[in-house]
């Protein structure tokens, strides 16, 4: 008779099972402690983020507060995150920035008109067309002008007063032409007197346009201010421009606003509507001497104001740039912005934001790039999605609102008008 080998449960513990058992009540343990670290860890680091005085941190924590602040969808982001008393002190500091613009008003006085002389290799060389070319766009470099003619000869078929070149387009590339400051030349119409530019930064990108004609802006009204908006280039095409941008601000009502109610006074063409803005709101003002000013919106508009639009904050005045990192403004949003340099050019600026590739940015940086064009007035306008530039019958600035490639209808818009 063989014997029979029971198998199964012979009262002895299996080896292999109770080292498992013994395993898995340490890894149990190994990560209720490593939870517990990093549970500890994340709470030194909000509380260090929150609370701490180190200037680099303290920096993007105001940023980040500001920038949520600033726009109705993401308030309740900060509020949750961040307690309401940190959150105070970041805005009492941008109240305090704004006490600061009340009195801050142009007058134009000692302020210099000096004309711009480009760096013309042996001009001697150069016929009187040319030299009144480069004259006129002073900003160009004059290397990267030469070669790109010389590889693109057809640019001069009509000759240099007739010069027009268009890579401004959103699916365009812009030029091999540069500034001297750098930045990237994206078009070029001469007839027109008017050079669009690139220009980039940390985090953004925007676009820079120099109209050098200050007879030729002015803000034209949407056909049904009111009770509806349009867009910037029907606003555009409607009054003969060939460039335009974002003017005032309107009634936006969480986002289903159209346009049509103005938000401040604003001038058309001598027709002022709206009511004015309250404390520290300024007021742009472009008067038949063919010059902005910037004004406290309580005070009366002058009468020899054409065209108007209120916003805040100024950025420069009579030559002084009166925003910088103390100031308070400090959020990085989508940007426009306009002004005048020392030659009477109107400076349009747009900065793309809350794009993957174009976070935005500060007011202080608009203030930079338009001082380094020598702006002597010079004011932010309503930015976030109604930011948006136009020229010559194509948008090149994208909105932040990825579905409206075209931008929000406006109450208004700066318009440049085309030269006769």
């Amino acid at each position: 008779m063989s014997q029979i080998k029971i198998f199964g449960n012979t009262g002895r513990r299996n080896p292999s099972s109770a080292q498992s058992q013994t395993a898995t009540a340490f890894n149990w343990a190994k990560f209720t402690t490593v939870l517990l670290l990093v549970i500890v860890m994340l709470e030194g680091l909000y509380f260090t983020c929150v609370y701490t005085d180190n200037a680099f941190v303290a920096k993007w924590r105001n940023i980040y507060i500001q920038t949520a602040m600033s726009t109705m969808n993401h308030q309740w982001l900060a509020k949750f995150f961040i307690p309401q008393d940190v959150i105070s002190d970041v805005m009492v500091a941008v109240e305090d920035s704004q006490e600061a613009q009340v009195g801050v008003n142009s007058s134009w006085k000692d302020v210099p008109t000096t004309e711009k002389t480009p760096t013309v290799p042996a001009p001697e060389s150069f016929s009187q067309e040319q030299i009144d070319f480069y004259q006129l766009f002073w900003e160009l470099d004059v290397d990267s002008m030469e070669d790109y003619i010389e590889t693109n000869p057809e640019t001069l078929a009509k000759g240099w007063g007739e010069i027009y070149i268009n890579e401004a387009g959103l699916d365009d590339d812009g030029t091999e032409i540069y500034t001297t400051m750098g930045e990237q030349v994206l078009a070029i119409d001469a007839k027109n007197q008017v050079l669009v530019l690139r220009v980039e930064g940390s985090g953004y990108r925007g676009v820079l346009s120099v109209a050098k004609d200050p007879t030729k802006i002015s803000v034209q009204n949407s056909a049904s201010i009111g009770s509806s908006g349009q867009l910037a280039g029907t606003i555009a095409e409607n009054n003969n421009g060939i460039l335009s941008m974002t003017a005032s601000g309107f009634i936006d009502n969480e986002g289903k606003g159209n346009g049509g109610l103005l938000a401040g006074y604003a001038m058309s063409d001598g027709d002022g509507r709206g009511s004015h803005m309250g404390w520290s709101y300024k007021r742009l003002e472009w008067r038949d001497d063919n010059r902005m000013y910037i004004v406290d919106t309580d005070q009366s508009v002058h009468a020899s104001t054409t065209d108007a639009v209120e916003f805040t904050p100024a950025l420069i005045v009579d030559g002084k740039v009166i925003v910088d990192e103390n100031s308070g403004w400090t959020a990085l949003n989508p940007r426009a912005a306009i002004g005048q340099s020392q030659q009477g050019e109107v400076l349009m600026l747009v900065i793309e934001g809350r794009l993957l590739d174009s976070l935005g940015t500060d007011v202080i940086e608009c203030a930079k790039i338009l001082a380094r064009h020598n702006a002597v007035q010079a004011m932010n306008l309503d930015g976030g999605t109604s930011a948006i530039m136009w020229f010559d019958g194509e948008y090149v600035t994208r909105c932040s609102n990825t579905a409206c490639p075209q931008g929000r209808t406006l109450p208004n818009v700066f318009v440049y008008e085309k030269a006769q």
